[in-house]
This record gives structure tokens, C-alpha cells and sequence, in this order.
């Protein structure tokens, strides 16, 4: 609980300082909260054990031969699907949104410390 509250007031804080077009200062808690959510509903049933092969949350070690541009990979591959894991998590109603989101969420879990743009 204490690591969601410390995520929430970094990702409130870091939202502050993008751009958005309707500056809502309540948009990077409801992208959180949906992050959290799509990830606790699909991508957390293979992420959280690292099942089949994939990273498990909050491992660093199993996260660390990846790409670079592990962000924008991460998500490419959240939505079409890569080796065992099949696009949008086998849930074909994640919006775009939500898989950003997710992946987001994933990546603060691993790396609470890395820039957020």
C-alpha cells in the first residue's frame, strides 16, 4: 500500500509537468488507477510469477536484457502479442489506452526510480 501511495504522488507530481491538452490535473491519477487496473486484470496472471517466459514484475534482473526502448517496446508488444503472450494480454477489450497505462504501471513497479518521459 505504501509503494501505491508513493507511485500515486510521483506519477501525480511527473503528470503535472507533460502536456495535456485539457489540464486536468485529476488525468495522471485516473491513468494510474486504470493502469492498475488493466494490469492487476490480465497482465498481473503471468507478470506477477513470470510465467511461460515472461518478466516478472518488480524483477529487474529478468527486465534487464531488454530493449532500450523498453517502454515503447513493452507496449508495442502489450498489443500485438509476443512470443507466448498474446496481443492486449488475451483481452481484446483493453482500449489503447489501457495497455499504455498497464505498461506503465508494469514499469513503475520494476522501476519506481526511472524517468517517466
Amino acid at each position: 500500500m505504501i509503494r501505491f501511495r508513493l507511485l500515486l504522488l510521483v506519477l501525480v507530481f511527473a503528470g503535472g509537468c507533460s502536456q495535456r491538452s485539457d489540464n486536468d490535473p485529476a488525468e495522471p491519477a485516473r491513468e494510474l488507477l486504470a493502469g492498475q487496473g488493466a494490469y492487476e486484470r490480465v497482465c498481473a496472471t503471468c507478470h506477477e510469477e513470470g510465467l511461460d517466459g515472461a518478466p516478472a514484475t518488480g524483477d529487474r534482473e529478468a527486465w534487464a536484457n531488454r530493449s532500450s526502448l523498453w517502454a515503447a517496446v513493452l507496449e508495442e508488444h502489450a498489443n500485438s502479442g509476443y512470443l507466448s503472450m498474446p496481443a492486449k494480454g488475451g483481452d481484446p477489450s483493453l482500449s489503447d489506452e489501457e495497455i499504455s497505462a498497464a505498461t506503465e504501471h508494469m514499469l513503475a513497479l520494476t522501476y519506481p526510480d526511472r524517468p517517466t518521459e
